[in-house]
C-alpha cells in the first residue's frame, strides 16, 4: 500500500483538529489525532501518580501500559489496557498536564514511532499536531501550518468549552494559550515551528470551510502536478 500523508501543524486552537477531520473526510483518508495520543499517555501517567518532573517515571509509562488507537469516522478511539478512555481524555485537569508528556524527549520519540506505524497501517492519513511536518513525517505529500490571533483562538476555545457546559474566562484562556505557545516553541524536542516547505494559513478571519477549501486546493494541485510528472 502506498503511503499518502497530509500534515497540519500549528498552535493550540488554531483549528487543526476540526480542519484535519474535514479534509480527511473529503480526500478519503484517516484522521490521525496525535493530540489524543498525547492525552492517552497523560491519562496513564495520572493513573500511575507519576512525578511530572521525573523523566524516568514518565518514560516508563509507555512500558507499563498497552495503548491502542483505532480510527472511527472522524474521530480516534483510544484504549489503555483495554479500557476505552476516548471521553475521559478531554478532562480539563488532564489537559493541563499534557505539557509534561509533550516535553519529554523519550516519550515524544515513542509517540512519533506510534504515529508512523499508524500511518503505514492506514496508508492514507491526515495528521495534525505540532511537529508532524518537521519530525514525524518530514517527507509528507502536503504540509500545512495554521496560525491565528491569540484572542481569536481563546474565543474559539471558550465556545468549545461552553458547548461542553464548562464556564471559561476569555482573558484567562488567552493567557493560557499564550503560555502554551511559549512552552511549545521553546522546548528542546519537537518544538512548535512550521516546516520549511509547509504552506502557512492564517485562520483568524476565515471560516472552517474557507480553510478546508484552501487546503484541498493545494492538495489537489500537488496531486495533479505529481500525476503529470509521472506521465
Amino acid at each position: 500500500m502506498s503511503l499518502f500523508v497530509v500534515t497540519i501543524d500549528g498552535p493550540a486552537a488554531s483549528g487543526k483538529s476540526t480542519v484535519a477531520r474535514r479534509v480527511a473526510r473529503q480526500i478519503g483518508a484517516t484522521f490521525l489525532d496525535t493530540g489524543a495520543m498525547y492525552r492517552a499517555v497523560t491519562w496513564a501517567a495520572m493513573q500511575d501518580g507519576v512525578d511530572w518532573n521525573d523523566q524516568e517515571q514518565l518514560a516508563g509509562v509507555v512500558e507499563r501500559h498497552a495503548f491502542a488507537f483505532e480510527a472511527a469516522d472522524d474521530a480516534m478511539l483510544v484504549c489503555v489496557d483495554g479500557i476505552d478512555i476516548t471521553e475521559k481524555i478531554r478532562d480539563p485537569e488532564l489537559t493541563a498536564n499534557v505539557r509534561y508528556i509533550a516535553s519529554s524527549g523519550p516519550l515524544r520519540a515513542k509517540l512519533v514511532e506510534m504515529q508512523q506505524a499508524l500511518a503505514r497501517r492506514f496508508g492514507r492519513v491526515v495528521t495534525e499536531g505540532r511537529d508532524q511536518g518537521t519530525v514525524a513525517f518530514p517527507d509528507a505529500d502536503a504540509k500545512f501550518y495554521l496560525v491565528a490571533d491569540a484572542t481569536e483562538r481563546a474565543r474559539r476555545r471558550k465556545i468549545d468549552l461552553e458547548a461542553q457546559g464548562v464556564a471559561a474566562d476569555l482573558d484567562e484562556l488567552r493567557r493560557t494559550i499564550e503560555a502554551r505557545d511559549r512552552s511549545d516553541e521553546g522546548r528542546a524536542v519537537g518544538p512548535l515551528r512550521p516546516a520549511a516547505d509547509s504552506i502557512c494559513v492564517d485562520t483568524t478571519r476565515l471560516t472552517v470551510e474557507d480553510v478546508v477549501q484552501c487546503l484541498l486546493g493545494h492538495i489537489n494541485a500537488g496531486q495533479n502536478a505529481n500525476s503529470k510528472m509521472q506521465k
